[in-house]
């Protein structure tokens, strides 16, 4: 089934792209999210219509992307754990820690958005990847210091 894309999705492409899909996908996941509309004439041109609308907020998005990427380039994250030996902390360092500490410094980002490969379980500096939409990535440095 050919669907026309309302938001870009990193899997299958970008608003406005036409693109063929099972008709299962589209039916059952895609078009009741309003993720994607079937491809008929009317949807087309009703989509042309929409096109210009649709990239202006795209642009919008893009530029918020970048501002928050910019905020984050300043974005220190500090988070304190107790330790047990030298370099050992008891638990971990997750994406919820990282985000409360972000929200602390009034930085509002999903957490969904935070790319940890696996939570840190020791003391240190370590990079941590933000993926923020429309291309745009930022990374931060989080700092796990002791407790006290």
């Amino acid at each position: 089934m050919k669907v026309i894309l309302n938001q870009n999705l990193d899997t299958l492409g970008n608003a406005g792209d036409l693109i063929k899909v099972s008709d299962g996908y589209a039916r059952n996941y895609l078009i009741p999210r309003g993720l994607a509309s079937e491809a008929d004439e009317r949807n087309i041109k009703a989509f042309e219509h929409k096109k210009k609308r649709i990239l202006v907020q795209a642009e919008k998005d893009r530029k918020k992307a970048e501002e928050v990427a910019a905020r984050l380039q300043d974005a220190a994250c500090t988070i304190t754990r107790r330790t047990a030996d030298q370099e050992k902390i008891f638990g971990s360092v997750g994406v919820k820690d990282i985000h409360e500490a972000l929200l602390g410094q009034g930085i509002e980002i999903d957490k969904r958005h935070i790319i940890l490969a696996e939570p840190i379980k020791a003391l240190g500096e370590f990079p941590v990847l933000i993926k923020l939409g429309s291309g745009t990535t930022a990374e931060i440095k989080v700092t796990v210091v002791p407790e006290g």
